[in-house]
Formats: C-alpha cells, structure tokens, sequence
C-alpha cells in the first residue's frame, strides 16, 4: 500500500478499509525506509527527516500521520537514552534531556547504536498495532452485562471485535443503525446475527430506540486533543440521543486513532471531507434536478468530549478528560504538526 493509497480510494473507501491496515501499511515503510540508513554515522535528525519525507500528508490518513508520530517519538528517546548513557554526569535524568538545549545537539550527533535501538522500538510498536483490536475486545466483559441492550452504529471492526468477545459468556441485543449513506451497518448486522440477537434500524429511528438502550458503543476516525470525536456521519446526533436519555457512550479506539489536533485546525481534521453524494442521490443524481441542488455528503463529524462517556484502547479506559496526558506519553510535542 503506497502513501498515495487513500487519496486513490476516497474518503468513502477509507471507512471501508480496517484503519490498523493503514497503519501497519505505514509503519512497515518507516522501518523500511530505517533499515536501508547506513549502520554507521547516523544520526536522529537524519532518520527523522527519512521518515517524513515518506509521509503523504494525506490529513484523512489519521493512522499514518499518528504512527508517523509514534516513530519519530521512539527516534528521540532512544537518542536520549543514548545521550544519557555518555554524559550521565551532566544531566540527572530523561525528563531534563527532553525539555533542554541538549536535545537540539543530540540529534545531530551520529550514534552506530542508534538505528538499531530505533528498530527494536518499532518492533514492539509493530506487536501493539497486531494486537490492539485483541487489547480492546478482551476489555468488553467488563462493560457489557447480561440481559443489555447495546446500540452501535455502522461498522467498526474493533466494536464488532468487541461485541463479540462479550457474547462468548453472556447474552445481550445489539441494535444496529445503518449509518446511511454508506449503509455499513448492514454488514455488521448480518455479521453478528449469527450469535447475537441483533437488529437493524434505519437512521431515523435512533432517537425511538435510544430510550430502550443501555449502552451505546460506537468506533471513531479518530480521536481528537480535546477529547472529541471525528467519527461517521449521524454519531453526532446518536451521541445527542444518548445524551438526552442519560445512556453511556463508550468509544472503541485504539491509541493510533489518538490525534494531537483540535476540530478547529485548519488541516489537522477530517471532520470536514466529504464524498460524492452519487450514492445517497440514486436515480436523482442523474436527473436534470442534480444540476439544480447543491449536494454535500459529508464522511465524518465532530462530536464534541461532552457527550462521550467512556474512551477504551488498547491501553485501558479512559474519560475524555484524560486525553491531554496520553498526547504527551505517546507523541512529543515538537511533532504535533507534521509540516514543520
């Protein structure tokens, strides 16, 4: 998969395509692009910059521009830690090599170690990303009962991965919403139907069902710095009907959904793509009416960290509020913004 893949595909076509394919995709090109560095005389600012220069910039790509981040993390503690190892005298701790002048030079020195000490730490970022969607779904036996009853919508691969974990021991209804225009929640549907009581609804009827409800569980594009959602079109006003009857909402995401912008970043955020409104037009869009309406089919939305309950990854739950912490334990600052 080239770095040009998802402007290929289309917005539609990147809800279609399991974000961990993404990511894995782009992590196996940053460790190419690593391992083909000469072993001698290298340096972290030499890497980083190998690293970037494969980066496609698509901003709807949020797993590459996150994994990408995750890397260029992993190049500057391991030269910390190689730093700290040679002046050990001087500098009392990790924490004081990050946040000093000497990060600045020690990027620039060559270390022999270092490429090899990188591609180890990519190794075990290679083992979490096989191993988040597991992470997630052996975490839903505790927050699914028996005898509940669970709306989702569309599809996610994690949420189904999730769903049905928890019905090994115990039996609950899922109700499934569409998630028109792109209608995914038919195939979630029928892929749980086989040993979960399930039920397709229509869009429209979210708000009916919701007093039913016990939980909602929802997966995400990603996950935003202040804790809200860029998620599939219709999760704004499913999270509003959750929030009108007092039901939980609980998001399924991994950390490499995890995103250090906001909604109101220019280029940072999908909330704002859209797709060809071929598919929800029908026969109506190649009738002489389509050249007469202004049709907008937007992919994602932002839902605000006000109406989200719960976030569980790969690492544990969190609550919104806890996002802030987890930019900083798995990105550095200075790679927020990836076009510097």
């Amino acid at each position: 998969m080239t770095s040009s893949t998802t402007t290929k595909l289309g917005y539609q076509s990147i809800t279609e395509i399991s974000s961990r394919t993404f990511a894995q995709a782009a992590l196996a090109r940053f460790i190419q692009v690593i391992t083909k560095l000469p072993q001698e005389s290298v340096s972290a600012s030499e890497i980083i910059k190998s690293v970037k220069s494969t980066f496609s910039g698509d901003s709807s790509n949020v797993a590459e521009a996150n994994v990408l981040r995750r890397v260029l993390k992993a190049i500057r503690e391991e030269t910390a830690s190689l730093l700290s190892l040679k002046e050990k005298e001087n500098v009392s701790s990790l924490t004081e090599i990050a946040t000093n002048n000497v990060e600045e030079r020690s990027l620039l020195e060559p270390h022999p170690e270092l490429k090899t000490r990188v591609l180890e730490s990519l190794q075990e970022l290679q083992m979490e990303l096989e191993s988040s969607v597991e992470e997630i779904s052996s975490q839903a036996p505790q927050h699914i009962h028996a005898d509940e009853v669970i709306l989702t919508l569309g599809k996610s691969s994690t949420v189904e991965a999730f769903l049905k974990e928890a019905a090994k021991d115990r039996k609950f209804h899922v109700i499934v919403a569409e998630g028109s225009p792109f209608n995914r929640g038919r195939d979630l549907a029928m892929s749980l139907a086989h040993k979960i009581p399930t039920t397709l609804i229509p869009d429209s009827a979210i708000f009916a069902m919701m007093a039913r409800v016990n939980k909602v569980i929802i997966g995400t594009h990603s996950v935003l710095a202040d804790g809200g959602l860029e998620a599939a079109t219709g999760s704004y006003t499913l999270a509003l009907a959750a929030k009108h009857y007092s039901v939980p909402l609980i998001v399924c995401s991994p950390i490499y959904k995890l995103s250090p912008v906001f909604h109101s970043s220019e280029k940072g955020c999908a909330a704002n793509h859209f797709d060809s409104p071929r598919q929800s037009l029908g026969e109506l869009g190649e009738g002489e009416i389509a050249s007469l309406v202004r049709t907008v089919n937007p992919v994602f939305e932002y839902v605000p960290p006000r109406l989200v309950t719960l976030f569980i990854s790969n690492v544990s739950g969190h609550a919104p509020s806890y996002v802030y912490r987890l930019l900083s334990e798995f990105y550095h600052s200075d790679d927020y913004d990836l076009r510097t």
